[in-house]
């Protein structure tokens, strides 16, 4: 899937963040896992909340999950994305328990629910920047 055209804000990922994007862009969605406790955790951070540890590793997850919450975005939004208004986010819970912030598309808006089942879809905006967004999925 790509977007055609778009001048989206893309992300300035330091260190800890960098690995996030790269597997983004392989079309992979990878999350930060402690090595130590095995503890999940996104945003990625240099330390585990619950062990503190400071060893980590990036793991593939499954992209599957389900709409948290939900809200419709209208005007005044930030320029970069002011033609795409009013457009959704969502917060979405992976079956591992992390939460990511994105867009649900291939769906209406009137439709999106609470609990709704969802998949990842990588969206390549250009060949620096790939969004992990989310679509229906059947379950």
């Amino acid at each position: 899937m790509t977007i055609e055209g778009a001048a989206l804000p893309h992300p300035d990922p330091g260190p800890l963040e960098a690995p996030f994007w790269d597997a983004c862009r392989a079309h992979e969605l990878r999350i930060q896992r402690c090595a130590d406790c095995g503890t999940l955790r996104h945003h990625p951070r240099p330390r585990c909340p619950r062990c503190r540890s400071t060893a980590y590793a990036w793991a593939p997850v499954r992209g599957t999950g389900t709409v948290h919450a939900w809200t419709i975005c209208h005007p005044p939004v930030l320029p970069g994305y002011a033609d795409r208004a009013p457009y959704n986010a969502v917060v979405v819970r992976l079956d591992e328990g992390v939460f990511l912030v994105s867009n649900l598309v291939e769906c209406d808006d009137e439709s999106i629910e609470i609990d709704m089942p969802v998949e990842v879809v990588f969206v390549d905006v250009d060949a620096d920047l790939t969004l992990p967004q989310f679509r229906p999925a059947a379950r």
